[in-house]
Parts: structure tokens; sequence; C-alpha cells
């Protein structure tokens, strides 16, 4: 069997590293595997894990790592990109200064003033890469994990040509949610899917090939009834397990967790992925100074130091196991759910040309019609010997396509904000995207960030 070439930029990422090798040596293949990180600690980090790892399985993978990428992409098959330009110091500062103008932000990875912020830092680092696996790596199949997903790839495409490849698993992960919802096993619900990467709407779901959504309205109903009466579970932090509650508790979780994402199923008849948590970002109008059923978003919702103190707790126990300091949780080894989840089975997919069914960021070209043709969007898509192809969606419902328009449209400016390094750019996509509507507070959070980030942002200086 070929031994075949997968680098990971960005590789520091520990959990995502820790979760894809874990998934190579599950498959049993041979693998070389090179991982690359600019921070030194973090590359050694996610190398010793990964070397650990290996030599527990006695997995018939070599390793190699560097600080630069150019000495690891030459013979490449597969290329992954999961940086995060600023780390969690810049991240925190992108939904933390928002604040002070009345922008409170869940995530502030994607969209809202904080993901238009992070896509500035970004998409250069994206760009400088891109040209390296086109240089070094031209016949390597390009995916990319990291956020703002669908800027990125828009941004690489558009500067580069590279043929990249957005990759979520989100929206797989709400299908499945969908599916349990209704009771039924996920090998045999389908779907199709469409939007934007953390706001997709699933728009055909399907049971054994018959119409899901009369299931799905008649179970909704059950559950908001048994709410109003007191049914209401405790609230789940986000990624909150579910794994001890029986079906009834699961459903009715699922329900109580995301309001916001089940009222806009009723109002439009499609559910949008990635629940509540990503879609209300979409939507920032809706939720002024961050109201959201009596709590406030970013803080006592979804809160967004929560959710990096916990990623620095798991960060720590993954590197006491890198450097040797406490033994290696065996459980590394199990099917861990999570953003790599798929990623090996898509690369045997499309060895096979099995034409299974995947959700990916490509861009539209004519997919679906009432969209704007250059756009990159997360769509239903087919595993060919030729790659991801999307699913032609001639009838994708023009009330579905009407919220994703202005949002498409911010990204564009997004886009060409972080392509140019205009400032004036910057604003006006703060300004599109809804979260503000004054030009001048709009121009004073957009300087504030700008001073902020100053050091990852090279095409403002």
């Amino acid at each position: 069997m070929d031994r075949r070439k997968m680098v990971i930029i960005g590789a520091g990422s520990a959990m995502f590293t820790q979760g894809l090798l874990a998934d190579l040596i599950i498959s049993g293949r041979p693998w070389k595997v090179g991982l690359v990180d600019i921070a030194p600690q973090a590359l050694a980090v996610a190398e010793g894990l990964a070397r650990r790892m290996v030599a527990a399985k006695e997995a018939d993978i070599l390793l190699e790592a560097s600080t630069d990428r150019r000495e690891v992409l030459p013979g490449a098959d597969i290329v992954v990109t999961t940086i995060g330009v600023g780390g969690r110091k810049a991240w925190l500062a992108d939904v933390v200064i928002p604040r002070k103008y009345g922008v409170y932000q869940p995530v502030g990875d994607s969209v809202m003033a904080g993901g238009i912020s992070r896509a500035l830092r970004m998409v250069p680092a994206m760009v400088d890469i891109a040209r390296d696996v086109l240089r070094l790596a031209p016949q390597a199949r390009f995916y990319n994990y990291a956020n703002p997903l669908t800027v990125n790839c828009w941004a690489v495409r558009k500067a580069t040509g590279a043929d990249i490849v957005g990759l979520c698993i989100g929206t797989h992960h709400v299908v499945q949610e969908l599916a349990a919802f209704i009771g039924v096993p996920s090998s045999e619900v389908t779907a199709l899917a469409c939007g934007l990467n953390h706001f997709t709407w699933v728009w055909d779901l399907r049971w054994r090939g018959q119409d899901a959504w009369p299931l799905v309205r008649e179970k909704l109903a059950a559950e908001k009834a048994r709410l109003g009466s007191g049914g209401r579970p405790d609230d789940l932090a986000p990624g909150g397990d579910t794994t001890l509650m029986d079906e009834d508790a699961v459903a009715r979780t699922f329900v109580a967790s995301n309001p916001f994402s089940w009222s806009l199923f009723e109002a439009y008849g499609a559910y949008p992925a990635v629940n509540d948590r990503h879609v209300i970002e979409f939507f920032p109008e809706r939720f002024p100074q961050g109201s959201y059923h009596g709590k406030v978003l970013g803080l006592s919702a979804f809160s967004v130091e929560q959710v990096i103190e916990h990623g620095d707790r798991i960060y720590e126990s993954m590197r006491a196991q890198a450097m040797g300091e406490i033994p290696l949780d065996e459980r590394v080894f199990e099917r861990a759910a999570g953003e790599h989840s798929q990623l090996v089975e898509i690369t045997q997919a499309i060895e096979e040309d099995s034409r299974k069914c995947y959700f990916a960021d490509l861009p539209n070209r004519g997919t679906v019609p009432n969209l704007p043709q250059e756009a990159v969007l997360e769509m239903s898509c087919v595993a060919t010997a030729r790659g991801l192809r999307p699913i032609a969606m001639p009838d994708f419902p023009d009330l579905l396509a009407a919220p994703l328009l202005r949002k498409i449209a911010a990204q564009a400016l997004t886009v060409e904000a972080a392509l140019t390094g205009s400032r004036r750019l910057f604003v006006e996509a703060i300004l599109a995207d809804g979260s503000v509507s004054d030009p001048a507070t709009a121009a004073k959070l957009a300087d504030e960030l700008l001073r902020e980030q100053k050091e990852h942002l090279p095409q403002f200086s």
C-alpha cells in the first residue's frame, strides 16, 4: 500500500492534531505526516504527543516536524490548514473590544466585528501558505479548517487561484441531531444543505427517501408543549454532554438550547446549522446589546472566556502528555467527534470514487442560481475521483437565499478589505454585517481593532 503524505499547517492546534492522528492510526494505513507550526513550543507539544501516540499503537506512520512549512511541503498529497493567527489572545481581543461599542458575540470567529477582524489577520497568512502549496506541492489536495472558513477560502481563491476546499463538521452534526430528534438512525437520513459556514440551511431532510420535515414538526410541537408545562431540562453549556440523557431529554435539550434556530425553522421551513451559538451571529440586529433570553451573548450565554479557559485546560493536559509528565490518555484513540472526524473518510472516498455525500465549502459557480456566482458556499457535495463536487440546487428557495445574500455582501467586502488593507472597506464591512449601524461608531471600533491587532496586519502597514 502506498504511503501517502499529509501536512498539517497549524499543528499546534493540538486538539485537532490529536484527533486527526488518532484517525490516521485507526485507519491502519501507512502514512507520512508533516507537522508545521511557527511557534516552536506549540510544535514541540504537537510532535511529542504525535510520537507518543504512534509509539503506543506501533503505527506505520512516519513523522516530521518543522517551523518552516517549506521544509515539509514537498511531496505532500494532502495539505490541511488549521492556523489561528495571534492565538487565543487575539481572539479574545476580537470579542472584548467590540463590547465597548455594544457588540456582543458568542463566538467572534466568522462574522460580526470580531469575525471580520479575525479575517484581516488570517487572510494574509492563508494567502502566503497557498502560494507555497502551489509552488512546492501543486498536486496536493488542499483543505482548510481555519476560521473564518468561508472568507479564508474565498480570499485564497481570489488571490492565488488555489483549489482550496473548506471543511467543517458542523452541518453534519446538525443532520445527526435532527435524525436523533425524530428517533431514527442517522445512517438512514440524507440531507441537502446550502449556506455559509456557521449559517447553512438544511433545507431538504429525508428519512429512507421520504420527506422528514413533517416528523420534525410533529416532534417539535410535542417538545414545545412539554417545555411549556415545565419540562425544560437544565441548560447545557456549549458542547455539553448529553450522553447520559434519555432520548426525550436529549430532544428537549435540543429545542430548549436553540430557541432562535427553531424559530427560524418555523418561519422558513428549514433548519439552520450550526445551532444558536453560531447562527445568532448572522442576525445581530435581533439581539441588541447582546440580549438573549435574559442573558448576555458572549458573557452569561455562550461565554467566550469560558470556552477559551476550557481550551487552555485541555491544551495543558495535552502538553503534559506530550512531555511525558503524565501517562498518555488511551481515550485519545477513541473515535471522538470533532472538526477532524471526516477528513480521513473523505480522503478515502475520493480515492475510491465512492460518490458519498459530504458538506464542504466551495465556489458557487452556478450550483445555486439565486446566489452570487463568485461566492464560496457551504453545500452538499459528492466525493469523486476528481475531488469534492457540489450537488446542483436549481430549486434552492428564494426565501432561504434572502438572508444569505446580505451576509455574502458583507463577506465580499471583508475579503477585499483583508486582501488590500483598506481601512475604509473594513468599516464598510462592519456596517454591512449589521452589528453596528452608525458609521462613526463603526470607524472607532475598526480603528481600535486595527491598533490592537497591528502586529498581525502586514497589509495595513
